[in-house]
């Protein structure tokens, strides 16, 4: 019976992720810029860490950041999880002038389980990037008759995008040398996003423009992932984990299509796009199965790969994360000795510039806790809560409130029972 429930909760979870594929994550301008907000595809429990994942293996979660942490699944469980997520950002451009937007959606579903004896697989629905931005501004424009009588109108410049890249992944990772593991992602990348900008006039007098460049994507990607873990005087857990992305061609399609003075004008564009080299490290330190403590640093060479044929509009990104968690004892039989309390921060700087600038720094501080079901002691109901700063007044700053809840279910499903 109890089975049977939670494939209806998996199964509901996967018509439910479906539907919300497309839909928006997010209401920032920043995402006008290359290809939307990238995500890292970290899971409730890592964002409540700050991001910590590189480094990271358990028996109970399920890791997608590292491929190679797939290998420590043992041959009698089955572990899934889906996660949700709510977003109460507020704009500013000076400490006075203030505006607030929310969104709310279903983000991911994964799925792992041992295929043998140090080989585990995974595999399940994650986001890329996405966009969502809807905003404008206002002018007057003054230009000369040819009475040479200066004539001054009104314009609102308006900018509005949709849409995001999401993919299915496939990985696999396997035990070596009983301290070594080694994994590897497949994806499969799809979606489209449209960025519209339009000039309109109050005088009917001058010929309004309006602009809608769109990208479709139809793509393949992989990530490798290497982890050396060991355990020392029975109480002390160690995981070094690295994880490496080539840099690949995006297979994608861009249309421009302009309507102004000279009518109206498409140009299509079947390549130039292209995925940024990554690299990425992690530590990872358990003690007695109680105190979890993290950092991970990557690195997306975004300068180095096309956009629209060129490789001068984006620029490298860094992210530095750490965290930490804390589990009184996971074997305990009281409730309160299973809840696990998480902290952790995270800096890193975006890949795209405006106006020849790139914004600052942007970094988020995490917090978050969770629950085991009272009739299990590996499955979790996880809550995070960040907050964070993107951009400053001299562009545009955002302080963002994020709320992710995720179901990670561990539960022993591949047993004969005895009569």
């Amino acid at each position: 019976m109890y089975k049977n429930k939670v494939f209806f909760i998996i199964l509901s979870a996967v018509i439910s992720l479906q539907t919300a594929i497309g839909q928006n994550n997010t209401n920032s301008p920043y995402t006008r810029f290359g290809y939307g907000e990238i995500s890292d595809n970290t899971s409730g429990e890592q964002r409540a860490m700050g991001g910590v994942a590189i480094g990271a293996r358990s028996p109970n979660r399920i890791n997608t950041v590292n491929p190679a942490s797939y290998s420590v699944s043992d041959s009698l469980t089955f572990m899934f999880d889906f996660g949700a997520s709510a977003l109460l950002t507020t704009f500013s451009d000076s400490p006075t002038r203030r505006t607030n937007t929310f969104n709310a959606n279903l983000e991911y579903l994964t799925l792992q389980f041992r295929l043998f004896k140090g080989v585990g697989l995974s595999a399940g629905l994650l986001p890329y990037s996405f966009a969502g931005y809807n905003y404008y501004t206002e002018g007057y424009k003054t230009q000369h008759t040819h009475n040479n009588v200066p004539d001054t109108v009104k314009y609102t410049q308006s900018f509005s995008g949709t849409g995001g890249i999401n993919q299915f992944f496939v990985g696999l990772s396997f035990d070596l040398f009983n301290h070594v593991s080694l994994g590897a992602n497949g994806y499969y990348m799809f979606g489209s996003y449209d960025n519209v900008r339009n000039l309109l006039f109050s005088n009917s007098d001058y010929t309004s423009t309006y602009e809608t460049n769109s990208i479709s994507v139809s793509s393949f990607r992989f990530r490798l992932g290497a982890q050396v873990y060991n355990t020392f005087a029975d109480k002390h857990d160690l995981t070094l984990g690295f994880v490496y992305e080539p840099k690949l061609a995006l297979n994608g399609k861009a249309t421009q299509s302009t309507t102004g003075t000279v009518g109206t004008q498409t140009i299509d564009i079947s390549d130039g796009f292209e995925l940024p080299q990554t690299f990425g490290g992690g530590l990872y330190y358990v003690y007695d199965h109680k105190l979890s403590v993290g950092v991970d640093y990557s690195l997306r060479q975004w300068s180095d790969a096309l956009y629209y044929g060129a490789t001068h509009s984006l620029v490298n990104s860094s992210k530095l994360a750490v965290g930490f968690e804390y589990q009184p004892n996971y074997k305990g039989r009281k409730f309160g000795d299973r809840i696990m309390y998480r902290l952790g921060a995270n800096m890193s700087n975006p890949y795209y510039e405006v106006n020849g600038v790139q914004p600052g720094k942007n970094f988020g501080i995490t917090c978050g806790i969770g629950f085991p079901l009272p009739s299990s002691s590996r499955t979790m109901i996880n809550m995070a809560f960040e907050y964070g700063k993107v951009g400053s007044h001299s562009l545009l700053r955002e302080d963002y409130f994020k709320f992710t809840f995720n179901f990670s279910l561990a539960e022993t499903w591949f047993f004969k029972r005895k009569l």
